[in-house]
């Protein structure tokens, strides 16, 4: 913990006895006049059976994952954490913000309001949202993930669009009002805030640019307007090339250069659904990844020329696919990477039946399930 002033000491050792910690005030926003109805889907590309399958999921994730706090990361716990990423039965306010988005989306309006309560509790610093929460030793991460904010807020906005209500339009305002004072300034995305230090990031991870609402917060005024150009520039001015049409994995501002470190394929296919649900997919990249998909060759890991340095696959991948050809209205090819996904459910007799997942292990992660969920609501 950081140093404080003296008369501040007091105040800390209470709050170390308290889950939800001592914060700062939290800033206040103005909500958009424009309506929330940008955030429903407007496309219906899933299959009876797709519905079937994503019943089954939810069932899975519903009654073994779901918690009072959160998701679980894993459905199996380990005994030891690690410092760089969740496991077991940590929680992840990334996880939150998928869930919340299925309950809006499928009209479960009463278990949307109670989890997204519970996301507060656990996960709520200062406005914006710790990235991760450990159960057990009942740790709050001091930092968010950005994009795991804009999913909340988008999320937020979505249960309004399909209410057809104002229930969290100031909500959703207040926590994008945070992300400017830390994460989101003066119009540079940045992948985290640390409320206590007041420090950001120094890069911007491009899969971080959910631009639906981004433009959705910034439309209103000259100066949002001008910041979210600037956003799409950084993005765009990653685009590595029409050989190997993905994008740099992050943008340095200190250098004002985009990394050169190998693509982790989930995060290099966000990009691609965030440009996909504004129009701005780019054709090449959308031929590059139907052809992955039909040969069954999407991979784990690229280089920035296109080579592949992790060899393994991932359902959470094929889904992701599956939901950037549903933003870009390609039926055909959303059915191939649909049916990709479903080879990944278990459907034996097992512990994880009706999950995404490895039946002998029982490995079976939130994110491949919650991203396999949503891919089938389309």
């Amino acid at each position: 913990m950081k140093k404080r002033q003296k008369w501040l000491v007091g105040i800390l050792i209470g709050c170390v006895f308290l889950l939800t910690g001592c914060r700062a005030k939290t800033a206040t926003g103005t909500p958009p006049k424009a309506s929330p109805e940008t955030f429903s889907q407007s496309t219906t590309l899933h299959t009876t059976q797709d519905r079937e399958n994503q019943q089954k999921l939810a069932e899975f994730i519903q009654n073994k994952m779901v918690t009072k706090q959160g998701i679980y990361t894993n459905y199996v716990d380990t005994k030891t954490r690690q410092n760089g990423a969740a496991t077991g039965h940590e929680l992840l306010s990334e996880s939150a913000g998928m869930w919340l988005q299925y309950l809006a989306l499928n009209h479960q309006y009463a278990a949307f309001r109670d989890f997204y309560r519970a996301t507060v509790k656990t996960f709520g610093d200062s406005g914006q949202f710790s990235y991760r929460y450990d159960p057990r030793s009942k740790k709050r991460f001091a930092v968010n993930a950005t994009l795991d904010d804009l999913r909340i807020i988008r999320a937020l906005n979505l249960y309004d669009a399909q209410t057809h209500t104002r229930h969290y339009r100031q909500a959703a305002a207040n926590h994008f009002a945070a992300l400017k004072v830390g994460a989101l300034k003066e119009g540079k995305l940045y992948d985290y805030y640390d409320p206590q230090t007041k420090q950001t990031a120094k890069t911007s991870s491009l899969a971080y640019f959910d631009f639906k609402t981004l433009k959705y917060y910034e439309q209103g005024t000259r100066a949002g307007r001008k910041a979210y150009n600037e956003q799409l520039k950084v993005v765009h001015g990653g685009y590595l090339g029409n050989v190997f049409p993905l994008y740099a994995t992050s943008f340095s501002w200190g250098n004002l250069t985009y990394s050169a470190k190998n693509l982790n394929t989930s995060e290099a296919l966000e990009v691609l659904l965030h440009l996909a649900e504004i129009g701005q997919l780019k054709a090449t990249s959308r031929t590059w990844l139907a052809q992955q998909v039909k040969a069954k060759k999407l991979y784990n890991g690229y280089s920035t020329a296109g080579s592949v340095t992790n060899s393994g696959q991932s359902t959470a991948n094929y889904a992701l696919a599956a939901m950037i050809f549903a933003a870009a209205k390609d039926q055909a090819n959303y059915r191939v990477a649909m049916r990709l996904v479903w080879e990944g459910q278990v459907t034996g007799r097992s512990p994880i039946q009706g999950g995404i997942g490895d039946a002998k292990s029982l490995q079976s992660y939130s994110y491949s399930n919650l991203t396999a969920l949503n891919a089938a609501s389309y």
